[in-house]
């Protein structure tokens, strides 16, 4: 090694520089900013000719991740495929840019993986990543002044996300979210999402150790891409697209494949006829187009998570933030099409949701049942109405529904359904959002995911049942693996929300109940939230939160806890009733959680950053959680104020 060290190198200390002459005026030089100008010199410094530096230039931002070979091949894994791939598109978009008479510039903002970081403290990084990426790509935009427009490209829980809330931010700015796809289903094994509950269904000897090794080795059976299920990842391609922020047919493609590079060329034209055009983003997002988002989010069946980030992307617009009265009312209207992995009847993978048309499929639909506006501006410089009627008669649509028949023998209409075949299915509707004395502020659940066995000839389901009380999720997914979780018991997972965790996610938990036999039984309570993946009695989002005060956090272990959702009228609550031998009340539970303290072990978590705890603070300050965990400026700037003069009094 020394030996290496040692060994003479030679070293350049000056060079020739770039051949040419800048595109100077003596008009530039007299009036434009120094940066332009210095602009166009790193610009001819990196390579480009200097003869074309007066091109209108378009700036690229992406979620890329890892390192890739030529052949494709790992140099520096990412951390996980939905950002592995994205380079690929970039280029694509880079390409067809330079071709037409641009200048592309690239710059990225990783992203993590909420499946690598399940059960770990790596999880308290997850939903605050969001606002700190939206802020990072936010000044990546305006620190390229000299740029015309914006293609976002990402793919996952909160790269994407973060990238939708970034463009709607830059309201007089042309912008197009470029949706990175989704992975493919091995052709035999297990999802992407099932595939996470090896551990615990080995730990109830349900599996063996060589077809946990077998099966969690072949589930992501293509390199890029969002898991194979209508996640938190898909859910937002999905909105994405609802909004006009993507081109119609773009969300869900298959990752790395042609018409999947296709769609970001596509979108790189758009984006420059925006510009011509004087579309900005403003003119994209509007109420109604939040609206059409709700509603495709319901048809679809898609991830509670939704709740958090499409308030935050109509805050990040300056529109009116979508409460929960709203989102009731559109769940109560619109009916779930879609047959799609976690949820089914039917667990398609997300390619043969689109493969069956996608979202401009199930707007055919809603357009009939007249639930979504039509007059929207979309990227495509047209009306949302114009964009379906050529959806309607194209040669795509056909062609995507022809080979889903031809190569998986799935009939398109079984997997994006009509309004009158999802009701024979007995398709429910996506979400419910219960109250009741240990959530007066509400909670929400994804009442289309509960078991159907578990739900009575109304479609309701009523748990009554003792509860167990978990401070921590390590315990909790503990008891499950060594078997201390028993069908019939309430699990009550506290303190594990924006102050605790940063409102960390517990798939762990939700997918070993959903493939252990006896999950169905169990019903999971907690002031976290939850993966898109997740299904059945799973109530989330409950508020208060604990560590503020809520009376989730005042549960003792064996208390008696009701849990009544009705899937019909999409009515729900979540009462204790009582702590004697037999359950009692709601209004006698309300008199307990009056007179109690808080539980014992309820404490923010040892391993909680501190970059956590102030984004939980900015949040709390700005609305919380219903409000979409933002940072609304001015509420923050007015209790810094207030408490700064209160302060100042006291001293």
């Amino acid at each position: 090694m020394k030996e290496a060290i040692d060994e003479p190198v030679p070293v350049r200390t000056a060079a020739e520089g770039p051949a040419g002459k800048l595109p100077l005026t003596g008009e530039m030089l007299r009036t434009a900013p120094s940066g332009e100008i210095f602009g166009m010199t790193q610009n001819a410094g990196m390579g480009w000719n200097p003869l074309l530096l007066n091109q209108p230039q378009y700036l690229i931002l992406g979620t890329m991740g890892g390192i890739r070979r030529e052949d494709g091949s790992p140099l520096a894994l990412g951390y996980h495929t939905g950002h592995w791939e994205i380079g690929v598109m970039m280029e694509e978009i880079a390409e067809e840019i330079t071709a037409n008479q641009g200048i592309p510039f690239a710059g990225y903002v990783s992203d993590p993986c909420d499946g690598r970081s399940q059960g770990t403290t790596g999880m308290f990084d997850s939903l605050p990543y969001r606002n700190d990426a939206a802020i990072v790509l936010r000044r990546l935009i305006r620190s390229l002044p000299t740029r015309r427009g914006v293609l976002g490209v990402a793919t996952c829980d909160k790269g994407l996300p973060a990238m939708m809330v970034a463009l709607a931010g830059m309201r007089q700015l042309p912008g197009i979210i470029v949706p990175g796809g989704v992975t493919l289903p091995p052709v035999n094994g297990e999802d992407a999402g099932k595939v996470q509950s090896i551990g615990a269904r080995f730990s109830n000897g349900e599996l063996s150790l060589e077809d946990a090794a077998d099966l969690g080795c072949r589930a992501c059976a293509t390199p890029g891409g969002g898991c194979q299920f209508l996640g938190t990842a898909a859910t937002a391609q999905v909105i994405a697209e609802a909004l006009g922020m993507s081109l119609p047919h773009s969300a869900l493609s298959p990752s790395g494949q042609s018409i999947w590079k296709n769609i970001g060329r596509q979108s790189a034209r758009a984006l420059q006829h925006m510009e011509h055009s004087g579309i900005v983003m403003s003119d994209i997002l509007t109420d109604q187009a939040i609206r059409n988002a709700m509603v495709l989010h319901a048809a679809f069946g898609g991830s509670t998570n939704l709740l958090l980030h499409l308030p935050a992307i109509a805050h990040a617009a300056g529109l009116k933030i979508p409460t929960v009265e709203d989102w009731n009312q559109v769940n109560r209207q619109v009916p779930r099409l879609v047959s799609v992995l976690p949820n089914g009847p039917v667990p398609h993978p997300t390619i043969r949701v689109f493969l069956a048309g996608g979202v401009p499929e199930v707007m055919l639909h809603l357009r009939r049942l007249g639930l979504i506006d039509e007059s929207v501006l979309t990227v495509t410089g047209r009306t949302l109405g114009e964009n379906l009627d050529w959806w309607e008669t194209s040669q795509r649509r056909t062609d995507m529904r022809r080979r889903l028949q031809e190569a998986d023998g799935i009939d398109p209409d079984s997997v994006i359904m009509s309004p009158e075949e999802a009701a024979r299915q007995g398709m429910a509707s996506t979400m419910t959002f219960p109250t009741g004395n240990l959530c007066p502020e509400g909670a929400v659940i994804k009442s289309a995911a509960i078991d159907p066995s578990r739900l009575n000839d109304d479609g309701i389901y009523r748990h009554v049942g003792r509860v167990k009380v978990f401070t921590a999720e390590k315990d909790a997914i503990r008891s499950i693996k060594d078997g201390k979780v028993q069908a019939g018991d309430i699990l009550a997972i506290i303190g594990r929300g924006p102050s605790g965790t940063g409102m960390e996610e517990t798939y762990q938990l939700t997918s070993a109940l959903k493939h252990l036999p006896y999950g169905k039984y169990v019903t999971l309570i907690t002031d976290a939230r939850f993966s898109g993946v997740s299904t059945g009695a799973c109530i989330g989002h409950m508020g208060p939160e604990a560590l503020a005060g809520g009376p989730l956090g005042k549960l003792r272990d064996n208390d008696w806890v009701e849990v009544l959702i009705d899937t019909v009228k999409l009515e729900g609550s979540v009462n204790l009733m009582g702590d004697g031998q037999e359950p009692q009340s709601k209004e006698a539970g309300a008199e307990i959680l009056t007179s109690r303290t808080p539980h014992p072990g309820l404490a923010v978590d040892p391993g909680l950053p501190d970059d956590t705890r102030l984004w939980a603070a900015l949040q709390a300050a700005s609305g919380g959680t219903w409000q979409g965990c933002v940072y609304d400026t001015d509420k923050i700037i007015a209790l810094l104020e207030a408490g700064r003069q209160a302060l100042g009094e006291k001293i």
